[in-house]
């Protein structure tokens, strides 16, 4: 099939737009790659300096020979369930850069902070912020250019998308991205949902909700609900920066090691040293991120990647907006249904045909482009493969012709709905973006009251007083990466379920986040230009009556005289000190808005 008219359009429109940075971007990168690996250019006190440690054998490989050494930058820790696996993959990366004949390294570790830890909490203003963290300390380990090619180990939130960011700055060396898979399911994700609702309105206790939440997150591995860690895992895929099929395989099974050892093989064939060059700037091209958005809508992924695909974009010298996803979105089917857009969980939809079907079937639909390149060789109908291990060894074969199971997973001819999970907003509020994949169709549209918030807190306090008794649309503003650093509010989602299943038509609009698993209740997010950058959200007062329209794409007030008012200005210090938010004033400050990806770097 060839190549559907709006992908190519909005691809092409990408490209021209882009060329004033990607040309000079990859510019650099071809200089770096002609002055060759980088070893040769230190001198013996340098590379002594970074062999020291080494085992001798190594040590002869790379002093006397010409050895490829491997980086491995890793995002390990052993609370977060999703990196704990990679507790032992460096030692099984070094084993088979050895069988290949070369080397490899812990280049540097990054931090890795969990969302589900920080949810509702003031550490959650930090999580935004160390996506930027992680590329910088990600440039750090790299920075001592003994290495030709390197290896990310990182899953979730801000993890991949900072690891990214750093890969497409070492664009020249080539860059496998290694997943650690997803725990196995536990407690039905609609079951857990419905005990945190019955804790919101007192009808369970603490001990109950307590019982849920560890018989859902029990164990090593992905969070097994669609937010955004999977989502990246996803999008890794889609963009060719894994094996095909190794992002939903279990932690600590014979297939994910085998894929952990391949990957680290791989990682050394496509080095400058090989036959193979294949740096991570070629794949990180307009086509491959055109194919990421395409993966996003269709599989109703997380609003998250909003913000991080921008920004990961532009270190690659790629200039997205969020037209671009929503004229993808239009014409990208809704092929899947993963909680919190239906009940069945990352393993489900795996078993069901998983992204090689969707691959294969949006490839026929001429909505994906096939000539890309990928860490696995040319064109990305390899990713309609799935791996297996026969008699211990690691094939490739066929993946799922049709779906195995089409309440979770549905061909392009006939999916669930027929344009994407994602919708931007705009209006005289401003432009957001709405999650629409798992909001009833009867509440695209909601037009209320507004009552107007400065602090998630306030929220929750008025709906245990029973303030919320009739349509409201809830606002909660100075929730922008300058005002406190973005924050996720998905903690409020809960309180609004519950008024939307009491009958109430309640949104949410606020220029924060929402997590990468909220998505019943409409809510208008990221709205830009934000409150504290005087957007029209400090100017809205209780009463205002608001408009949140996801099937026109529009958000305005539309009291009269409304956005006349002063700009409100209110006292944000509690946001500037404790668990660390003093260290990152600067990056406040220089936070660039969320439609250019909400960085301090860009």
């Amino acid at each position: 099939m060839s190549l559907h008219a709006t992908i190519a359009r909005v691809t092409q429109r990408i490209v021209d737009r882009s060329a004033p940075v990607r040309r000079p971007y990859l510019d650099r990168m071809a200089r770096a790659r002609d002055e060759g690996p980088k070893r040769a250019h230190l001198t013996c006190g340098n590379q002594a300096h970074a062999y020291a440690a080494m085992p001798e054998g190594d040590k002869a490989a790379l002093a006397t020979g010409t050895a490829g050494n491997l980086g491995i930058v890793t995002a390990y820790n052993d609370m977060l369930s999703a990196h704990q696996p990679y507790e032992h993959f460096p030692e099984l990366i070094r084993r088979a850069a050895r069988e290949a004949g070369g080397t490899a390294q812990v280049a540097g570790g990054v931090p890795a902070m969990c969302d589900g830890v920080t949810q509702g909490q003031a550490g959650m203003e930090l999580s935004l912020f160390s996506r930027d963290v992680i590329a910088m300390a990600s440039a750090i380990a790299l920075s001592h250019d003994v290495f030709d090619t390197t290896v990310y180990l990182g899953v979730c939130d801000k993890i991949v998308p900072g690891l990214v960011i750093a890969a497409a700055t070492f664009g020249h060396l080539p860059a496998v991205f290694l997943p650690a898979g997803p725990m196995t399911s536990g407690i039905p994700n609609d079951q857990k949902s419905k005990v945190r609702q019955q804790f919101a309105t007192g009808e369970v206790g603490r001990d109950k909700l307590m019982e849920a939440e560890m018989a859902s997150y029990h164990g090593p591995g992905t969070c097994t609900f669609y937010g955004t860690a999977n989502t990246n895992q996803m999008l890794m895929e889609f963009m060719g920066l894994h094996l095909p099929g190794a992002s939903f395989v279990n932690p600590n099974t014979p297939l994910r090691e085998a894929l952990t050892v391949e990957g680290a093989r791989r990682a050394m064939a496509i080095s400058a040293l090989g036959n193979q060059y294949t740096p991570v700037c070629d794949v990180l091209d307009e086509r491959a991120f055109v194919n990421g958005i395409v993966g996003l809508n269709a599989t109703g992924g997380s609003t998250n990647l909003l913000i991080h695909l921008i920004a990961m974009a532009r270190a690659a010298g790629v200039l997205l907006d969020w037209e671009d996803f929503a004229e993808l979105s239009d014409v990208t089917p809704l092929m899947a249904r993963v909680y919190p857009n239906g009940l069945a969980d990352v393993n489900h939809f795996h078993a069901a045909g998983g992204l090689g079907y969707m691959i294969g079937e949006l490839l026929d639909a001429g909505l994906l482009h096939d000539d890309t390149r990928t860490v696995a060789g040319d064109g990305l109908a390899r990713y309609t493969q799935e791996p297996k291990l026969i008699d211990g060894a690691l094939t490739w074969e066929a993946g799922a012709g049709e779906t195995l199971n089409d309440k979770i997973l549905r061909p392009a001819s006939d999916p669930f709905q027929p344009t994407g999970g994602v919708k931007r907003l705009g209006g005289n509020l401003g432009t957001g973006v709405m999650k629409v994949s798992a909001v009833a169709p009867e509440r695209h549209v909601i037009e209320a009251p507004a009552r107007v918030f400065e602090d998630q807190e306030e929220v929750k306090r008025a709906f245990k007083a029973g303030e919320f008794t009739t349509d409201t649309v809830v606002i909660v503003r100075f929730q922008g990466p300058k005002a406190n650093g973005m924050p996720e509010l998905h903690s409020l989602t809960p309180v609004l379920a519950v008024l939307q299943d009491k009958g109430l038509r309640v949104a949410l609009v606020t220029d924060g986040r929402m997590s990468g698993a909220s998505g019943k209740v409409p809510s208008a997010i990221h709205v830009s230009p934000e409150a504290l950058d005087g957007g029209p959200l400090a100017r809205i007062a209780d009463g205002d009556l608001i408009r949140v329209d996801a099937v026109k794409g529009t958000l305005d007030v539309l009291t009269p005289g409304a956005l006349d008012r002063p700009v409100r200005h209110p006292d944000l210090t509690h946001n500037q000190h404790g668990v660390g938010r003093e260290l990152f004033a600067a990056f406040r400050a220089n936070v660039g808005a969320a439609e250019l990806g909400a960085s301090p770097l860009f």
